[in-house]
């Protein structure tokens, strides 16, 4: 029996939140079902709010020492949810992935050095590199005949030239919800090992297998693997706490650690906030029941969207996310330009999703939807969304 509420619907708007108090920046009008930032719309579990309310009790917030429990919980979870045993000089605090990205691309590369990336995929894998000065290199993945993808690693060996120093994984894949198998993996650290290419793996849905998948950390895969990678991970998505930035490094190298740790020390950029620390702790210790209804409560609404779509939408298919609860349509069939089809969202359905050339080559024609959200709102959004193709290509 469900212990926790999924159905309920929360209004979001004038908390600050960027799901519901920018819609207007970014898609210019206000009155949109938001189904794009990739944060749910469930409420955060109580023994997160519990554990934070009690520190709010004490009337000082001054500077604070990390918890002692803080790593050790950090490792537990990760050994009994991923079958790895990390080691305590492995971890380190980052403040965000993003940045994290960031951080190593200034530490870790040189302006002259390029970063590849493996479209289509998030979009801060190649702003950020491009923002900081970095060349990109393009490893587009392969589109399969049932609309999964693969690595391409012939096209791989012929774009990395000597100067591609680091690699960026979606580990699972954002957006398309992939779980990569662990002989693509191998023979990705394979690659980059013999190449000195230096692997950033993103693992930030990694506590978010759906269907009976399980998420393979990149660093476990090989010894070349641990040698040539950094990992991030974090409870934000799977606790739904984006908000508070709690957000981890692991680096199994000593030679990679020691040069990426020590640019985080000397810019004082490795100490968690105050509330970060308690919510990772409660998250862990206390989550796993809520993390197995929440994954359910997703996979009922992936098999909702299917579904609608097979009956209602049969121009519009989903892509089955084998992780994350981001959803790949390919609205191709519908035969629509780039901004035809963005403004049967917007402005015909009131619709508001990541549009797929947002992640480089290989999205046109795509849309991202985030199903973290109750029942009956994703009903009405298909409802609506069903509605605005019938009066567009009828």
């Amino acid at each position: 029996m469900a212990v926790y509420d999924f159905d309920k619907v929360i209004c979001r708007k004038n908390t600050g939140a960027i799901k519901t108090d920018a819609l207007g920046r970014f898609f210019g009008k206000e009155d949109l079902l938001p189904m794009w930032v990739a944060d749910m719309d469930f409420a955060t579990p109580h023994f997160i709010i519990d554990a934070l309310r009690e520190r709010l009790e004490h009337p000082v917030f001054g500077y604070t020492e990390v918890p002692d429990e803080l790593w050790p919980t950090v490792m537990q979870w990760i050994e009994e949810h991923h079958g790895w045993k990390v080691e305590r000089e492995w971890l380190t605090y980052i403040p965000g992935i993003v940045k994290g990205i960031g951080f190593a691309i200034n530490s870790l590369t040189r302006p002259d050095e390029k970063i590849i990336i493996q479209p289509p995929v998030y979009h801060p894998f190649r702003l950020v590199p491009q923002k900081n000065g970095r060349e990109l290199v393009y490893n587009p993945l392969i589109e399969n005949p049932d609309g999964s993808y693969s690595m391409d690693f012939d096209n791989l060996e012929k774009v990395c030239d000597s100067s591609c120093r680091m690699l960026i994984l979606s580990n699972p894949h954002n957006p398309a919800g992939i779980v990569w198998p662990r002989e693509t993996l191998e023979r990705l650290a394979s690659f980059c090992h013999s190449h000195g290419v230096i692997v950033i793996s993103d693992e930030i849905h990694s506590d978010m297998a759906l269907f009976g998948n399980k998420h393979i950390p990149f660093a476990t895969v090989s010894e070349e693997a641990a040698q040539c990678s950094i990992t991030f991970g974090s409870p934000s998505k799977t606790f739904n706490i984006a908000g508070i930035v709690s957000s981890y490094a692991i680096v199994p190298s000593k030679e990679l650690r020691e040069r990426f740790y020590s640019w985080l020390d000397a810019n004082e950029l490795d100490s968690p906030p105050m509330f970060s620390p308690i919510a990772t702790i409660a998250a862990f210790r206390n989550g796993e029941e809520w993390r197995q209804e929440m994954l359910k409560y997703v996979e009922g609404n992936i098999g909702y969207l299917e579904e609608f779509c097979r009956n209602e939408l049969p121009q519009i298919k989903p892509l089955r996310p084998q992780a994350s609860f981001l959803v790949w349509l390919d609205c191709r069939e519908l035969g629509l330009e780039h901004d035809e089809l963005v403004s049967l969202f917007i402005d015909k359905a009131g619709l508001a999703l990541n549009d797929g050339e947002t992640f480089n080559p290989g999205g046109r024609g795509f849309m991202r939807m985030n199903v973290a959200l109750p029942r009956e709102s994703l009903k009405r959004a298909l409802v609506s969304l069903r509605d605005a193709v019938v009066r567009t290509i009828s």
